[in-house]
């Protein structure tokens, strides 16, 4: 009758007995947080103009090397594929969190190393991976500026700095191309033969807020 055609219903935890009513009168789980549930009902007789529940997890992974050319590596204590590998620090961003800076947060969290970022050298994007979501991984190029590690034993089994050559010598990265292309690229960044991409704070009319922009500053003429 007011001419809408879509209804959000934000049903707090303490209302939790209302959801089953909700779904008898035609509503539609859309996504859960901490403390609520939210359901949606589009009124028409057409497919549904609602945007989709929030689809994607952001992972990213340090690659950070001293002037020994020795590259900060972790074993994972959890049974994964790349379980007894020594690999780069990876991790997911927090809520609201740069990729900048989660790199450098996940680095010190799991190894003890302080970081800076330079750059973002790749991203890989997956399709259903965990929960059957898709995933995207952002490789980030770091600086370190402390070398003794500490290792948070809660999350990674050890952690160390490890010479170049055996690092990309190992039979996982022989057999995982997308993974030793990685390495290549941050080595090429490394030695000056790459440019990754920077992260630049401007402030977008769309919306009206500070947020980072990231590429690669092109060359003046």
């Amino acid at each position: 009758m007011q001419g809408k055609r879509g209804i959000w219903l934000k049903i707090l935890l303490e209302q939790a007995d209302l959801v089953p009513i909700a779904i008898q009168e035609g509503f539609n789980f859309h996504h859960a947080e901490p403390g609520y549930v939210m359901l949606t009902y589009w009124l028409p007789n057409e497919p549904c103009l609602l945007p989709a529940s929030p689809s994607h997890q952001i992972g990213i992974g340090g690659f950070v090397m001293n002037h020994k050319r020795e590259v900060l590596v972790v074993k994972e204590k959890c049974p994964c594929s790349c379980s007894g590998v020594w690999k780069l620090p990876t991790g997911y961003i927090n809520k609201s969190e740069e990729i900048f800076s989660g790199a450098v947060r996940e680095v010190k969290e799991e190894t003890g190393i302080d970081t800076i970022f330079l750059e973002m050298v790749a991203f890989r994007h997956a399709h259903l991976v965990a929960f059957e979501q898709s995933d995207l991984l952002f490789v980030c190029m770091l600086k370190p500026l402390t070398f003794e590690i500490t290792v948070d034993e809660k999350e990674i089994q050890a952690a160390k700095w490890m010479p170049l050559d055996e690092f990309v010598s190992q039979p996982f990265y022989k057999e995982d191309h997308m993974s030793r292309k990685v390495i290549d690229i941050c080595i090429s960044k490394y030695d000056n033969r790459y440019n990754g991409f920077i992260a630049h704070q401007m402030t977008s009319k769309l919306d009206r807020k500070l947020s980072y922009l990231y590429y690669n500053e092109p060359e003046k003429i």
